[in-house]
């Protein structure tokens, strides 16, 4: 199993969208780097919820539930598309600011290419953020 980082604004798509709908197609992913991601994504992958621009924390954990597909949102068909369902909601919301502050996570891609929309996480990586969000 594999780890990510999507991200959403919340005023656009939030956790709690996500949770009403129980199931969603990511798409609009218009960024070479992150469809490579998304096509590397698979089936049962978890997936971090991120809250970017207002909040701009983790809040949930999500997971791919149907892989790589093409994009409905265009006719392109360089574009891809994955489903992603709620796992659940964080106990704690880990905060960019506290993830900038943890030195174990400087290498992050959060940290690094911040403004990429689809990221890897790597299992140390999800590890620490469970654990700062209190969870197992």
């Amino acid at each position: 199993m594999a780890y990510w980082l999507a991200k959403s604004e919340p005023n656009v798509y939030s956790w709690d969208d996500l949770v009403k709908e129980k199931e969603t197609c990511w798409s609009g992913i218009r960024n070479y780097a992150a469809r490579l991601h998304m096509r590397n994504m698979k089936k049962g992958d978890k997936v971090f919820f991120y809250h970017s621009n207002i909040g701009t924390a983790i809040v949930g954990i999500a997971q791919v539930s149907k892989e790589a597909y093409h994009d409905p949102t265009t006719d392109d068909e360089r574009w891809d598309a994955v489903d992603l369902k709620p796992v659940k909601k964080l106990k704690n919301p880990v905060t960019l600011e506290a993830i900038k502050k943890e030195k174990r996570l400087k290498e992050m891609a959060l940290v690094r290419i911040s403004r990429l929309s689809l990221q890897p996480v790597t299992e140390k990586e999800w590890s620490i953020i469970m654990a700062m969000a209190g969870e197992k």
